[in-house]
């Protein structure tokens, strides 16, 4: 059975047709959007990157109930996604509400859409999106000769937005009945629907899944090149000396613990290290994104693939600070941690300041050369390398909490002020703070790669090749 498509957009793309499309005549309009992809074995996602409005004025005809407009406008347009090998999919407005295709809609898909996908001559899905007044939205595609509901349509904006082809019919499982009465039924559905990608599955990592299974969520891709050890007991829920002993991967301890407890979360467990192609490839087919990793260049890299794919990102960061000499040497003086949402298109943890690309490449050459890292970190050419943290199960399992009811605020907008002023929140045991910060700017890195998708070699741009096969 082919994966089922789905289409993610960024809150501000998601913002921008709203706008143009409901002009303030009351009559419909019409965009074309150029789609990158991730055609993966669960999911093919479509990621907008490009919107590209039809001018009022050059449409032949607009009223409350259709909009035409003659194809000859577009050439240029899809002469670029045939040479790019780009999806192509048409957005138009319903500003009647009416939530269905009309048989005008049916009569201009059943003509456009193979015009389209001849045009591309390329074995990629072409499609065609209805936006509602509420922003709602809801689409069709053409592949391999049939067309298909797209499954499911997302928004990563200060709040997110999942709206499925199939929404009718849902009914709870008795296990959410408890936080379904905080959290309505509705957001509950959309969790147990949802692919949910954690990387790290220790400090941060192994209490956000658990907290994730059970509030209900649908999938977790879970990713770790690790094997237990005495040392990660102390961090790893549900884990055993005995699993230490015999040097167990961290994700079959933890997957093992999530198929006990029977709530029916699918578990996709890779014993592999992010930076494989492979687990690029897994991870880009979620729905949500959650980074439990230290490295420098391993947060690079989720940011990254948040922006190419069109995926929220939430990043989680512990700090441990004690006295490094004096009398008070070894004394903590600080713990803190912050949590970081990231929205395709706006600001990274670049741009925040929590590293610099010269960090980067740093940790990249730690990671491929170590003898290299090692000789420049001598030479005075790498500053401010970190041994091993300390970990503190108390202290990681405030941050994953923190992280997941990040989480669940955009997933169920509950607060007074808005989402936006919360893009980092970071709390201090010390001085028993929690402070958010708002989000600002672009980064200047990232910001042309929105929804780019899959490309050759995968994310050419951010220092990720492709491996052979053996």
């Amino acid at each position: 059975m082919p994966a089922k498509v789905t289409l993610g957009l960024s809150g501000d793309q998601h913002a921008h047709l709203r706008n143009f499309l409901f002009p303030p005549d009351g009559k419909e309009a019409i965009a074309i959007l150029l789609c990158g992809q991730r055609d993966g074995d669960r999911r093919y996602r479509l990621s907008v990157r490009e919107i590209h409005e039809i001018p009022y004025e050059y449409c032949t005809k607009r009223t409350t109930q259709m909009v035409t407009w003659s194809p000859d406008y577009v050439d240029d347009i899809l002469e670029r996604a045939a040479t790019e090998k780009l999806s192509v999919v048409k957005i138009h407005s319903h500003p009647n509400g009416y939530a269905k295709f009309s048989e005008t809609d049916d009569e201009s898909d059943d003509r456009i859409l193979p015009m389209i996908r001849g045009w591309v001559e390329a074995d990629l899905p072409h499609g065609s999106v209805v936006m509602l007044p509420g922003g709602q939205m809801f689409g069709r595609v053409l592949r391999d000769g049939a067309v298909e509901q797209i499954e499911c349509i997302s928004v990563a904006g200060d709040e997110l937005h999942f709206w499925y082809a199939d929404a009718e019919g849902y009914e709870a499982p008795s296990f959410v009945a408890s936080h379904a009465q905080a959290f309505d039924e509705g957001t509950i559905e959309r969790l147990q629907r949802l692919s949910i990608g954690v990387v790290g599955a220790s400090g941060t990592g192994s209490p956000t899944i658990e907290q994730l299974v059970r509030l209900g969520a649908g999938e977790v891709v879970m990713v770790d090149d690790d094997t237990t050890e005495d040392r990660n007991i102390n961090r790893i829920l549900n884990s055993t000396i005995q699993d230490a002993k015999e040097g167990r991967a961290k994700v079959d301890v933890i997957a093992d613990s999530v198929m006990r407890m029977g709530l029916g979360t699918k578990v996709v467990s890779i014993n592999k290290n992010l930076w494989d192609p492979d687990v690029v490839r897994a991870i880009a087919q979620c729905d949500v994104l959650f980074g439990c990793v230290d490295s420098i260049d391993g947060r690079y890299l989720l940011n990254a693939i948040s922006t190419f794919y069109n995926i929220p990102y939430f990043d989680l960061g512990i700090r441990l600070i004690a006295d490094p000499k004096g009398e008070n040497r070894g004394r903590v003086r600080e713990v803190c941690g912050t949590v970081n949402y990231i929205r395709p298109g706006r600001s990274s943890l670049m741009s925040r300041g929590l590293f610099t690309m010269q960090g980067v490449a740093a940790a990249g050459l730690a990671r491929n050369d170590p003898t290299a890292h090692q000789r420049q970190v001598k030479d005075g050419y790498i500053k401010g390398v970190q041994g091993s943290r300390p970990a503190v199960i108390s202290v990681n399992m405030l941050g994953s909490a923190l992280a997941v009811n990040e989480f669940l605020a955009r997933l169920h907008p509950y607060r007074e002020d808005a989402n936006c002023t919360h893009a980092a929140v970071t709390f201090s045991l010390a001085s028993m703070e929690l402070i958010s910060d708002s989000e600002e700017g672009i980064c200047s890195i990232l910001s042309s790669w929105v929804g780019a998708g899959d490309m050759k070699p995968l994310l050419r741009e951010m220092g990720l090749a492709e491996r052979r096969k053996a």
